[in-house]
Formats: structure tokens, C-alpha cells, sequence
């Protein structure tokens, strides 16, 4: 139960900025983890004599429990509460770290790569309805952005500079010693997660009436609060879908296609970019890490000014449909360009991977709106919502491996980036026909 002093001077207490760090941290650590394997791929053709299709057939077993875990579990969130379902997800994925590490042959690394897809499917739908719960409407979007994409890329940057530079290629450590210290920060990581957070503000003993309505926002009502003595305010799949409309639901659909196209090109930097390097360039862990982490920075940008932008444009103009697409299409436009210039200098890798800073900043824009069109259309429903389109988005964390696999290994890798450059382009004309202003469902039940 929350601290109900409501005195005229007691200040807001900042329990939500331990919260913002929590969803910060796992953001971070997700993608930390998730990208080792991207690193570790050169070494496991020579262990064990794959090839690239077969590498992508590794990545497919990932993707497909991630893909097909997701909806479940954000419905999950939904009903049962971000606390206990991430608690979960969060000790999964860590175990599936280790048994990684521990794989004494393919076999066994296919099944870490479907119990890490399994861990990792349905914590953007948790952390969805974090931001919808815990993050005042005026800056969400901003915190959306730092936790769902900043975060996610320094994660990311992380696993190029920390793991693979530092660790593999300074401290010569083989990678499955360096594997088990991440499998350690995730420990404590979960711990934290276990102790400080709460479903609600008005769930936590630490939170003040001052901070509850701070965070409830001007109206100092949100539908989707847990209110004092009342029980949670969700939705079941069942009532999610009696309460949408054909708008409505047509709406989120294209909003899942937008992201299966984004999800397929950003499949590039999560899982071949290093092998890229050392089979084209015949780069080291030193140098593979550092070239690696140039997109990845820009996409840490991308979180934080993408953020922004949304805010500022739809607090200066006052339509937020326009501004939310008006990033977006900009920001996947320019990528799209940007990427065929940078094949201009496909055989000079410091250049190349310095333009993809700039393709991954500006195709990053969109990843910050996707996640404000989400809370603003999701409502009750939004860990359901995040995880629906994640679950379509799926479709491509599957193909993609089926794609630049086999590409990259009868055609080179040249093609593969043109085919990431063409999907830019479809994902930026998407956008024009998204509308945040249509909610997912109805305020109020239809009349019998």
C-alpha cells in the first residue's frame, strides 16, 4: 500500500526514477546478451564446421520461441502482472546464457537459443506497460525511447566493446569463461528487479500521493492504475477482442507489418555485422568489436533524440497522428538512402560501418515512435498490444536468417545490404497510413 500522505507540502517521492533505472538496466542487459552470440559465430564455424545457412538456422531457433512466446506472455503481464511474468522471463534467459556457455555440441546450442528466445520473447510487452504505468504521459515517450532503444543499443554496444573487445580480444579470455560473467551481472540483476519493483505506484509502499497523481498525469485519473482497495484493471485476450473494431484492428495490423520491416532490416546489426567483418575483411575481436558499436551508437542516439522529437513535435503542434509519423517516415527515408551510399564504400570498413552509424541513428527514429503508438493505442490492453505486433514482427526475426544466410553465402555480402536498404524504403511508406489516434479498444463496452 502507498504512502498516503497528501499534506499541500509534502513533495512527490521519486520511487518512479528507480523504476525508470530498473527497466533501464534489463533493457540494457537484454541486449547485452542477446547480441554475444552475433560475436561468437566466427568461432563456432570453425568449432564445429558450420556454415553460414547453418549459423541462420541457429538464429531461427531463437527467433521462432521468440516470436511464438511472445503474445502469451505479454497477455500474461497483462493478468497476472509485470512483477512475477518478467521475474520469470528474466531467469530464463539468464539460464539459457549458461547453458550456452556450458553446450557440449550443436545440438545443445540450438536448445539455449530457444530457451534464450523463450526468456527474452515478452519483456518489451512487460516493460510496455511499465512505461504506461510508471512514466508520466508528458515525457513517456522520451523514457520509452531511453529505456526500449537507448538502453537497448548501449546493451548492444556493450556486448561489441565490453565482451568481445575487451573481454576476447584485450583480456584474451575464450568466450564461454566470458559468457559466465554475464550470466553473473544478469544474477544480480533479477535480484534487484525482485526487490524494488511493484506493478503500480500505488502498489508500492515507498510511493507517496504526491507521486501517484504526479504520475497519473493533469487528470489525476489513468484507467489502467491500480487504484487503493481495488482489484487490477485488465483486459483478457477474450475481452480485447470482443471490444475491437475493424478500424481498430486494421489499424494495429499495419502497425505490425511496419515492424516486421524494421525488424528484418535491424536484423543485420544484431546478428551478422560481425561475421560480415571477419569474412569479408578478415577482422579480429579488437577491431570487429570496435567497428561493430559504430551503428549501435547511433542507435543509442536514436533512442534518446527520437524520444524527443516525438514530444516536442506533438506538444508544439498539437497533433500527435502527424508528428508520431513524421519522425518515423523521416528517420526510415534517410536510412533507406544513407544505405546505398554506404555501399559506395563497401570495401573500406572503417567508412562503411561510420555511414551505418548514421543509417542505424536515423532508422532508430522510428523504434521510439513505435513504442509511443503503442502505449497511446493500447491502453489496458498494452503488454497484450506490444506483444501481438512483437508476435507478427516474429515473421521476420525467422526469415531473416533464411535470408541473409543463404544469400551472403552463394551471392556475397553485398546483396544482403541492398536488401536491408529496399526494406527501409517499404518500412518508411508504411508509416503514412499508421494513426495513434485509434485505440485498440473501445472506452466502453458495446451495448448488448
Amino acid at each position: 500500500m502507498a504512502n498516503t500522505d497528501v499534506s499541500p507540502a509534502a513533495a512527490p517521492t521519486n520511487v518512479r526514477w528507480s523504476v525508470f533505472s530498473l527497466a533501464f538496466s534489463i533493457s540494457a542487459l537484454l541486449y547485452l546478451h542477446r547480441y554475444v552470440f552475433a560475436f561468437i559465430k566466427p568461432t563456432l564455424a570453425e568449432e564445429y564446421k558450420l556454415s553460414n545457412t547453418q549459423l541462420g538456422q541457429l538464429d531461427s531457433a531463437f527467433s521462432v520461441c521468440y516470436a511464438g512466446f511472445q503474445f502469451p506472455l505479454g497477455i500474461a503481464a497483462d493478468v497476472l502482472g509485470v512483477h512475477l511474468v518478467l521475474t520469470g522471463l528474466i531467469v530464463l534467459w539468464c539460464a539459457a546464457m549458461g547453458l550456452m556457455a556450458w553446450a557440449p555440441s550443436v545440438s545443445w546450442l540450438w536448445f539455449s537459443r530457444a530457451a534464450l528466445g523463450t526468456g527474452q520473447s515478452a519483456v518489451y510487452a512487460c516493460l510496455s506497460r511499465v512505461a504506461r504505468t510508471w512514466y508520466p504521459p508528458a515525457v513517456r515517450t522520451t523514457l520509452q525511447g531511453s529505456v526500449g532503444v537507448l538502453a537497448g543499443r548501449l546493451g548492444a554496444l556493450s556486448s561489441s566493446v565490453v565482451f568481445t573487445t575487451l573481454l576476447l580480444g584485450v583480456w584474451g579470455l575464450d568466450w564461454r569463461s566470458a559468457v559466465w560473467i554475464l550470466v553473473a551481472v544478469g544474477v544480480v540483476n533479477v535480484l534487484l528487479f525482485v526487490f524494488v519493483f511493484r506493478n503500480s505506484p500505488r502498489e508500492h509502499p515507498s510511493v507517496n500521493e504526491a507521486e501517484a497523481r504526479l504520475i497519473d498525469g493533469e487528470s489525476g485519473s489513468r484507467p489502467d492504475l491500480i487504484r487503493e482497495g481495488e482489484a487490477p484493471d485488465t483486459l483478457t485476450f477474450r475481452a480485447t477482442l470482443r471490444l475491437m473494431t475493424p478500424r481498430s484492428l486494421m489499424n494495429l495490423i499495419w502497425l505490425s507489418l511496419q515492424n516486421v520491416l524494421s525488424t528484418f532490416a535491424d536484423n543485420i546489426y544484431s546478428n551478422w555485422i560481425p561475421l560480415f567483418l571477419s569474412q569479408v575483411h578478415g577482422l579480429k575481436f579488437k577491431e570487429m568489436g570496435i567497428y561493430s558499436a559504430l551503428p549501435l551508437l547511433g542507435g543509442a542516439i536514436a533512442g534518446v533524440t527520437g524520444g524527443m522529437l516525438n514530444d516536442f513535435l506533438i506538444a508544439r503542434t498539437g497533433n500527435r497522428r502527424w508528428s508520431r509519423v513524421s519522425v518515423a517516415f523521416v528517420g526510415k527515408g534517410l536510412a533507406a538512402v544513407l544505405m546505398f551510399v554506404a555501399l559506395i564504400f563497401f570495401d573500406r570498413p572503417y567508412v562503411f560501418c561510420s555511414i551505418l552509424f548514421f543509417v542505424k541513428l536515423f532508422g532508430d527514429w522510428s523504434l521510439t515512435t513505435n513504442l509511443g503508438v503503442i502505449t497511446d493505442i493500447g491502453g489496458k490492453a498494452t503488454a497484450s498490444v506490444y506483444a501481438f505486433s512483437n508476435s507478427i514482427a516474429g515473421i521476420a526475426l525467422i526469415a531473416a536468417p533464411m535470408v541473409f544466410g543463404p544469400v551472403s553465402e552463394h551471392y556475397g555480402w553485398r546483396p544482403v545490404f541492398v536488401i536491408v536498404g529496399v526494406t527501409y524504403a517499404l518500412c518508411a511508406l508504411s508509416w503514412l497510413v499508421i494513426d495513434c489516434t485509434i485505440l485498440v479498444v473501445r472506452e466502453t463496452p458495446p451495448e448488448k
